[in-house]
């Protein structure tokens, strides 16, 4: 077994260019001007191979992004209006504070144990100016019982490489806890060179209580809950959620 996103960041951006980014930023950037005001300085928990950051650099956003993975880091385009930089989002300390901080693709549900995710949410506050917004997705408990995670396969592919990957998961229910067990094939053209490995990716799901007892011990109020993107109210189909928190 591999450190999460480490082996997997050679192959993160093929594996997830079915992703909508666009539509993604558009959203973030929706939400931002709804809930905030004179929002123009973010910060990213989680900024990945940076393409969420970057997008909103083009939309005249200053971003600062910050990632666990060192490799993920490193594959991030940088621009200007964006950086990115490793680093612990329950630990970092960028000694500065933001209009907003903002967390997709579930890097939340990562934070898998109680003192993590507090850790994570009360760091966020420590960036933000009274005021400031914290958005962040993550997996909705009521969905994941309703719909229960399933063995999923994966195949992409480009010119350079060919990609299977299967997800199973292992489910923890008194932990609210789902680990993805990814196995990752990938054959490289025109060599047809074979790499196979696993990594185990940690999920931990939440309900809108949980967040709002979280949220209130960091010094936030929730004043917005939604399914990601669609904007529609959550439910039992609703597997990833969105808040918005405001900083007391």
């Amino acid at each position: 077994m591999t450190p999460v996103f480490d082996t997997y960041s050679a192959y993160y951006d093929l594996l997830y260019r079915d992703k909508d980014y666009v539509a993604e930023v558009a959203y973030i950037d929706e939400l931002l001007n709804r809930y905030g005001k004179d929002v123009n300085d973010l910060l990213e928990f989680g900024s990945g191979t940076g393409i969420h950051g970057k997008l909103l650099a083009m939309k005249n956003y200053k971003v600062t992004g910050i990632e666990l993975s060192q490799k993920m880091s490193d594959r991030a385009e940088k621009l200007e209006g964006f950086t990115s930089q490793q680093g612990d989002i329950r630990r970092v300390k960028l000694e500065r504070t933001f209009d907003a901080v903002y967390s997709l693709f579930h890097v939340m549900s990562y934070q898998t144990s109680n003192a993590d995710f507090s850790s994570a949410i009360s760091n966020a506050a420590a960036h933000l100016l009274s005021g400031g917004l914290f958005v962040f997705d993550f997996w909705y408990s009521p969905a994941v019982y309703a719909q229960k995670p399933e063995v999923r396969v994966k195949r992409m592919g480009s010119e350079q490489v060919s990609i299977t990957r299967v997800a199973e998961p292992e489910i923890y229910p008194n932990e609210n806890r789902i680990d993805v067990h990814y196995t990752v094939f990938a054959e490289e053209m025109p060599s047809q060179r074979h790499q196979v490995f696993s990594e185990v990716h940690p999920m931990r799901h939440f309900s809108l209580p949980e967040i709002d007892l979280f949220a209130e011990s960091a010094g936030f109020e929730r004043i917005g809950a939604e399914e990601f993107l669609s904007g529609e109210e959550p439910g039992e189909d609703t597997w990833g959620v969105c808040v918005i928190l405001r900083k007391s």
